[in-house]
C-alpha cells in the first residue's frame, strides 16, 4: 500500500540542482484503475495503481510495478492516446521534521538510533503543464501521514484533488 501526501509548491528549494533529479516521461492506457508506462533513464516501467478510499486525508494506493523491456515500452507508448506527461523529478530528503504523535520521527540524527527520513518528490512538469510544480511525500503508515507538519517550501495541499493526479494531469492543462 503506498501512502501519501500531495502539495502545490510555494518556492522551489535553494540549491535545487545538487539534489538527486531525473527525467520522466509517463503516458497512460487507462485512468481507472490507473495504468501507467513509465520511462527513467534506462527503466521502462509498467504501473497498474488503484486508489483507496481512507479516512485520511493521505492518498492511499495500492500498486503494482513491472519492468518492461525498451520494445515493450514501445509498443505500448504507441497505445497511449492521450499524449505523455514529461517532468523533472528531485528527491529531496526532509531532515527538519517534528516529532509525530507517534514517535515515527524526530530532528536527532547523532544518536545510533537513526529515525528514517522522509523523502519529498518534487516534480517540475514540462511542455504542456510546463510551470506546474508538485511535490509528494509518501509515508510508512497513515499515522504518519496525518501527523507530517509540511516544510514551508510547501504550498496547499492538493492530496484530495483529482485534477492533480498524474493520470488526469495527462488529459488537461491547469
Amino acid at each position: 500500500m503506498e501512502i501519501e501526501r500531495k502539495y502545490l509548491v510555494s518556492q522551489l528549494p535553494d540549491h535545487l540542482e545538487s539534489y538527486l533529479h531525473y527525467d520522466i516521461e509517463q503516458g497512460y492506457l487507462c485512468t481507472s484503475p490507473t495504468l501507467r508506462i513509465r520511462r527513467m533513464g534506462d527503466s521502462h516501467i509498467l504501473t497498474v495503481k488503484e486508489h483507496v478510499e481512507m479516512s485520511s486525508n493521505a492518498i492511499h494506493c495500492r500498486e503494482e510495478e513491472f519492468s518492461l523491456s525498451p520494445e515493450a515500452y514501445l509498443l505500448l507508448k504507441s497505445k497511449c492516446d492521450h499524449g505523455f506527461i514529461t517532468k523533472t523529478r528531485y528527491r529531496i530528503p526532509l531532515t527538519e521534521i517534528s516529532i509525530t504523535p507517534a514517535g515515527v520521527y524526530h530532528k536527532d540524527f547523532s544518536s545510533e538510533h537513526i529515525a528514517p527520513v522522509l523523502i519529498a518528490e518534487l516534480d517540475i512538469f514540462h511542455g504542456k503543464l510546463e510551470g506546474v510544480q508538485l511535490v509528494e511525500v509518501e509515508f510508512p503508515s497513515t499515522e504518519a501521514a496525518d501527523a507530517f507538519l509540511p516544510p514551508a517550501w510547501f504550498g496547499q495541499e492538493v492530496s484530495q484533488d483529482p485534477r492533480y493526479r498524474n493520470a488526469n494531469l495527462v488529459l488537461q492543462t491547469l
